[in-house]
C-alpha cells in the first residue's frame, strides 16, 4: 500500500495502523516515496533523514507488537517546524547562524507527540527566526509563488501529502496565511492552549503553537494530542447550523476581488445550508489593532534577539535587522500602552463576538503573490493573533490563476471545541479538491 499511503489523512492512517491493516514502516515508506516524487520544486524540508525515519517507524511497530506503545497517533510521522527543538534532529531556526545546531532536549510538543505514539518525521522549513525573510520553500500549487510564512514548509508538506499533519507556529499570520496559500486547513488554537516550551520565541505575548492537516477533524486530533488532557477534544463535535458573523474586510488592508468573490460564494452556500449570517464591521476602537500588534511584536522581538543581533548582525537578513531596529526604538511607554490597548480589546471582545458561534473573515487579501522574496501580507490574521483567539483557515476555492483561496473562522479565546465544530460544519458544505 506504500504507493498510495500518502493519500490517507491523519485519523485514517492512525486507525489503519491501530487495526493492523498498515504498518508504521509501510506508511512511513509511502510518505518518503511521496516526498521523493513531489519535493524537488517545493523544498518543504529543512532536515529529513529517510533511514532514521524508517528506523523510528520500525521501532514503533516492534513496540506496538509488544504492547509497549499505544496512543491515538501511534506510528505516525509528523512534520515539525524548524524552530521546535528536537534532540535527534537539527533545529536551525531558518538561519545560517544555527546551521546544523542540535539542542540537547525535545520541545514539550515533541514530547507529547512521542507520548501519543507519533514521531517527528523531519523538520519543515521556517522563515528566518519565524519572521518575514523567506526560506527555500515554494508554493506547492505553483513554484513561482510564495507558500506564505513563517510555517511555510509545514503547510506545503501537508498540501502535497508528504505528511498527514504538521506543527507550525503563529505570531501574526504565520499559520493561517500559509494554510490559505497552500490549500490546507490550519488551526491556531487559543493562546497557550498548546505548549510553547522548547520552541524558539519571537514575541512572548503573541507566539502560539498550531497545527496543519487536510481536514478539520485531523487538526482537532493532532491538537488534542498536543494539548493538556481534556483541553481540546480529539473528536470534533457535531454542530447545528451555526450563527456566523461575516466580516468582509479589515480596515487596515484591502481585499482583492477574487478573495471577496470567493467569500461571497461561500457565505451564500452556508446560508443556503441553514447558517444564519449577519454582516458585521469592526468596532471603531479596534481600528488600530494592526499598529498595536506591531508595537508589541517588534518590541518583544528586539528584546528576545538583542544579544544575538549584537553579535551576529551580519548573518541576519536586512529584513530582520530592520524590524529589530524598529522594535528597539519603541519606547517602554509605547509598549506598555499597546499591551493595555490589547487588554481592553480582549475585555471588549465578548460584547462583539459572543452572540455568534464564529466570525468569518478573509485569511489573506488574495492568492499567494508571485514573488519568492516575500511571504505575503499577514494583516488579515492580525486581529485574531492580537486577541489570542482560536482561528482556523479552510480552503474554499481556486482563483483564476489556479491558486487556492481560504476562509478564516474565529471565536472567543477558550472556545476551541466550538470553533472546530463550526469549522467542520462549514467544511462539509464547502467542498474543496486539494492536491492529494
Amino acid at each position: 500500500m506504500s504507493g498510495s499511503a500518502h493519500a490517507l489523512g491523519l485519523a485514517a492512517a492512525a486507525r489503519a495502523i491501530r487495526e493492523g491493516t498498515l504498518s508504521s514502516e509501510d506508511y512511513t515508506r509511502g510518505l518518503l516515496e511521496r516526498i521523493a516524487a513531489s519535493d524537488a520544486n517545493v523544498l518543504a524540508w529543512a532536515h529529513l533523514d529517510p533511514a532514521a525515519a524508517l528506523e523510528a517507524a520500525r521501532t514503533i511497530d516492534r513496540e506496538r507488537a509488544a504492547g509497549v506503545v499505544d496512543g491515538l497517533l501511534a506510528g505516525i510521522g509528523i512534520g515539525v517546524k524548524d524552530i521546535v527543538a528536537t534532540a535527534n534532529q537539527p533545529t536551525q531556526l531558518g538561519s545560517p547562524i544555527y546551521a546544523g545546531a542540535r539542542p540537547p532536549f525535545d520541545a514539550e510538543c515533541v514530547v507529547r507527540l512521542d507520548r501519543a505514539g507519533a514521531f517527528a518525521l523531519g523538520k519543515t522549513v521556517t522563515t528566518e527566526f519565524a519572521f518575514l525573510h523567506p526560506g527555500k520553500t515554494r508554493n506547492p500549487w505553483s513554484a513561482a509563488h510564495t507558500p506564505g510564512g513563517s510555517s511555510s514548509g509545514s503547510a506545503a508538506a501537508v498540501a502535497l501529502g508528504q505528511v498527514p499533519a504538521a506543527i507550525g507556529t503563529q505570531t501574526n499570520g504565520s499559520m493561517l496565511r500559509p494554510a490559505a496559500y497552500c490549500g490546507v486547513v490550519g488551526f491556531k488554537p487559543t493562546l497557550d492552549a498548546l505548549p510553547f516550551d522548547g520552541v524558539n520565541r519571537f514575541s512572548r505575548t503573541l507566539d502560539t503553537l498550531g497545527v496543519f492537516a487536510r481536514s478539520v477533524d485531523d487538526c482537532a486530533l493532532l491538537a488534542s494530542c498536543l494539548a493538556d488532557p481534556g483541553r481540546i477534544a480529539a473528536a470534533t463535535a457535531a454542530s447545528v447550523a451555526p450563527r456566523i458573523a461575516f466580516l468582509a474586510a479589515f480596515p487596515w488592508v484591502g481585499t482583492g476581488a477574487e478573495q471577496a468573490r470567493a467569500m461571497g460564494v461561500a457565505a451564500a452556500a452556508l446560508a443556503e445550508a441553514g447558517a444564519r449570517l449577519e454582516e458585521v464591521s469592526l468596532p471603531e476602537a479596534w481600528r488600530d489593532a494592526h499598529r498595536c500588534l506591531r508595537t508589541i511584536m517588534l518590541h518583544e522581538g528586539a528584546q528576545e534577539l538583542a544579544s544575538l543581533q549584537q553579535h551576529e548582525r551580519g548573518r541576519m537578513s536586512a529584513k530582520l535587522n530592520a524590524a529589530l531596529d524598529e522594535g528597539r526604538a519603541i519606547t517602554d511607554q509605547a509598549y506598555r500602552a499597546a499591551l493595555a490597548e490589547r487588554g481592553r480589546m480582549i475585555e471588549e471582545a465578548p460584547a462583539w463576538v459572543a452572540a455568534f458561534d464564529a466570525v468569518v473573515s478573509p485569511p489573506t487579501p488574495d492568492t499567494a503573490p508571485a514573488d519568492l522574496t516575500q511571504t505575503g501580507d499577514p494583516a488579515c490574521c492580525t486581529l485574531w493573533s492580537l486577541l489570542g483567539a482560536p482561528t482556523i483557515s479552510l480552503p474554499i476555492a481556486l482563483a483564476g490563476n489556479g491558486l487556492p483561496l481560504g476562509l478564516q473562522l474565529s471565536a472567543l479565546p477558550g472556545d476551541d471545541d466550538r470553533l472546530l465544530a463550526v469549522a467542520r460544519w462549514c467544511e462539509e458544505r464547502l467542498p474543496f479538491r486539494g492536491l492529494v
